[in-house]
């Protein structure tokens, strides 16, 4: 084989190379993190100042799995108390795994979340909830098998 022919191979293997590339990045799905993500942004102070209400009691929030499901519990001054507020399950890598469940605790700051409920993965557990006219908020990263 002489130079002609190898140099020819050499930019057909190129060019399918690059054809390659051009039909796989057409065909990757770019999401964004938050649809509304500039309004998210200037409501983050909101966060901020929750998060440090979360630090600032007694024990962090509670998370267990059992048989029945995942086990939410709220700290100890968080029990008996009218809590309103949403848990998301946040998956970073697909967007259609995302699951916004309303905070509904009974009297000793418990939830269960059932296990059918949340697809098995990994997920960061963004929990935002009003007690006492105060907002708090707190995430924890959970893998769910």
């Amino acid at each position: 084989m002489n130079w002609g022919n190898r140099l020819l191979i050499a930019f057909i293997v190129f060019g399918a190379g690059m054809s390659y590339l051009v039909w796989r990045s057409m065909n990757t799905n770019y999401e964004m993190v938050e649809k509304d993500y500039y309004k998210s942004e200037l409501r983050y102070q909101e966060v901020i100042d929750g998060s440090n209400r979360a630090n600032a009691l007694s024990g962090p929030v509670k998370l267990e799995q059992t048989n029945n499901g995942l086990v939410l519990q709220l700290p100890a001054e968080m029990k008996g108390q009218d809590i309103s507020g949403s848990v998301l399950f946040y998956c970073a890598y697909d967007s259609k795994r995302d699951k916004n469940f309303e905070l509904k605790t009974d009297s000793r700051g418990a939830q269960i979340f059932e296990k059918g409920k949340i697809t098995p993965g990994s997920y960061t557990m963004k929990i935002g909830w009003n007690a006492n006219g105060k907002y708090y908020y707190t995430e924890r990263t959970i893998t769910i098998s």
